[in-house]
């Protein structure tokens, strides 16, 4: 005699799922369940699995019924047997996550390797330093970059070069979702008011958007140079001696601001922020009517011998490695 059953219905149409998706902890994958319906987190090896809840498929996982006979209802999440790789002569089996070196974390998926940088700080400080070096320090993993000319550095370099001379990319865990702020672009303009600009996904979305802020780095009406002390060639800040209000497209501040501007030199030195943040300012328009607009306070700056054109796109690119320092 065979034995009768009913198998079980794990999903239900129409779906119902929560209004918002789960929180995955680090490293597990945020799928669409098997049911096509709503998100979960994926289950990992030696995890129970069925048609709806479905194995991680990121980490090369599927799921073996072959323990659930004759229903083949539930399951186990196991490893997909597929191709291993070979790296610096060394085999890894598919799936298999090894560190070749103690710059790269890298992942074995079907004879392919993907590798993520332990080495996050691989681009020179481009604004203080008109002479950067990648150096190997004693006792650090990975390599440091250095001014090649020490009295450079005396000259050109702000007090506090450790208070964030050069604004890298920010990178955080947050909601099972990678977030990411690039730096703020320079200013569109020299000199009046301009605009900078940034992409970040901070937001419960986690899309990435481009966000804007106004600047000034310099008053264009004013002659800075005369300014400049006796015997001096440069003049790092300025500041003028009243309180003004923004103005734009004829809409005021509702408050006055007496805000900071780079200076200028005489010599082939140029003066730009290394230190500033953004506020917010409400503007009020002859109608009545009223906006916040974002705007970049400086805080300080320096003169330095990297100038470059703020509108040059490729100013800051970044170095990238070749696969053969990954096997090496």
């Amino acid at each position: 005699t065979t034995e009768t059953y009913t198998r079980t219905q794990y999903c239900r149409w129409p779906c119902e799922c929560p209004r918002s998706p789960p929180r995955c902890a680090v490293g597990v994958s945020l799928v669409t369940d098997g049911c096509d319906c709503c998100k979960t987190c994926a289950r990992q090896r030696g995890e129970s699995c069925t048609e709806a809840d479905t194995c991680d498929f990121h980490r090369g996982l599927y799921c073996d019924y072959s323990g659930d006979r004759p229903r083949y209802e539930i399951g186990v999440c196991a490893q997909i047997v597929g191709v291993g790789c070979v790296l610096n002569g060394v085999r890894y089996k598919n799936g298999e996550a090894f560190q070749p070196n103690c710059k790269y974390n890298c992942t074995c998926i079907n004879g392919a390797v993907g590798c993520v940088p332990m080495c996050t700080n691989s681009r020179p400080p481009l604004v203080w330093c008109p002479n950067p070096k990648l150096i190997k320090m004693t006792g650090k993993c990975c390599e440091q970059w250095i001014c090649d000319d020490s009295r450079k550095i005396r000259k050109t370099s702000p007090r506090h070069i450790s208070s964030a001379a050069y604004e890298g990319e920010d990178e955080a865990w947050q909601k099972n979702c990678i977030v990411h702020t690039s730096p703020w672009s320079p200013c569109s303009k020299t000199c009046g008011l301009g605009i900078s600009t940034r992409i970040s996904n901070d937001n419960d979305q986690c899309r990435l958007l481009k966000e804007s802020r106004l600047c000034n780095m310099r008053p264009c009406e004013v002659d800075i140079t005369q300014h400049i002390k006796p015997g001096k060639k440069c003049l790092a800040v300025y500041r003028a001696s009243e309180p003004m209000n923004y103005t734009i497209s004829g809409c005021v501040s509702k408050s006055p601001y007496r805000p900071k501007y780079c200076g200028v030199c005489t010599d082939n030195r140029c003066c730009t922020p290394y230190k500033s943040k953004t506020i917010e300012v409400r503007f009020q328009c002859p109608d009545g009517t009223e906006f916040s607009w974002k705007i970049m306070w400086i805080n300080a700056c320096f003169c330095n011998l990297n100038c470059r054109n703020p509108n040059d796109i490729f100013a800051d690119l970044a170095h990238y490695y070749d696969y053969s320092e990954i096997a090496n």
